[in-house]
């Protein structure tokens, strides 16, 4: 494993985008070491930005612990909240008017509109009572296809008005347009906006970005040339194609890994406890072992 920060050789700029909601586990272990590498091979410089907008979850201790899991596991980085950079602050916390930046540019060119349907109201438009709402949902890949309520009929931009709390604010897509793009690891990935996604938010209505507007805002400040991360984030990556568009943002390379799963074949989360860095570590398991084709199971 890699003990010291690898030389800068290139223009290659690669990310590590950690949520310390919860300690990381041995999915996020080999999607970072991916990371790493494929910016170690290129010669390029590796930025680790610690994506903290979720307040209510977030914990100090976790984002610690983050740093010094991955440190342990050998991936190293030029630029991050440690280490500083041209590029910071590295926590999206203390980013906020570089979000509304870019929000207003949004709003202006009239690619967002205000959206007042609560978390009941799209279960109950989708007809899916059962599906998890929560804070979180518009960070999630399998987030809903908005049906449209708040959808006006045709772009309009806004000038003038700007609120940013106590109401939603979505992404009209172009419907039935293909988002089409080349994944270094998947090859070519399709997705119909309208169809396979729909509006989706930019900023929530308790006044906080959502993850595909932060995400967009900061991989174009920190000039990040290729986004390495799990293959749950594909729907993701059309969304954010279209912000850059919007924006006048140049897409990034997408490289999109393979999910590790439970023995139920389930996408491991942060619930998994036992397949936690933190666990793992602590029963004597080495870097070698975590990042070996075998795995042992989640309980």
């Amino acid at each position: 494993m890699a003990s010291i920060t690898h030389p800068v050789t290139s223009d290659y700029r690669g990310r590590i985008a950690p949520s310390p909601t919860g300690y990381l586990h041995v999915g996020h272990a080999r999607t970072f070491w991916t990371a790493y590498e494929r910016a170690r091979a290129a010669g390029g410089a590796m930025v680790f930005r610690m994506e903290d907008l979720d307040a209510q979850r977030s914990r100090d201790e976790f984002a610690e612990a983050a740093m010094e899991d991955l440190r342990w596991l050998g991936i190293r980085w030029q630029e991050g909240p440690d280490v500083g950079g041209r590029c910071g602050p590295y926590y999206q916390s203390r980013r906020r008017m570089i979000y509304i930046d870019v929000w207003r540019r949004l709003l202006r060119g009239g690619f967002i509109y205000p959206c007042k349907c609560s978390r009941r109201d799209l279960a109950a438009a989708t007809s899916a009572p059962h599906e998890d709402l929560g804070s979180n949902a518009e960070m999630l890949d399998d987030e809903p296809v908005y049906p449209g309520t708040c959808r006006p009929a045709e772009y309009v931009a806004t000038t003038g008005v700007e609120i940013l709390e106590g109401i939603n604010w979505r992404f009209r897509v172009p419907d039935g347009e293909l988002i089409s793009f080349w994944d270094q690891y998947l090859g070519r990935v399709n997705y119909v906006a309208g169809r396979d996604f729909g509006d989706f938010l930019v900023w929530r209505r308790d006044g906080v970005p959502s993850y595909q507007l932060a995400c967009v805002a900061d991989d174009a400040a920190m000039r990040i040339t290729e986004v390495v991360r799990g293959a749950d984030l594909l729907k993701s990556t059309a969304r954010q194609i279209l912000l850059n568009r919007a924006l006048g943002f140049e897409d990034p390379k997408w490289y999109h890994c393979p999910l590790v799963v439970d023995h139920n074949g389930q996408r491991l989360a942060k619930r998994h406890d036992s397949l936690s860095l933190r666990t793992l570590r602590q029963q004597g398991l080495t870097p070698m072992n975590i990042l070996a084709a075998e795995m042992p199971r989640a309980v």
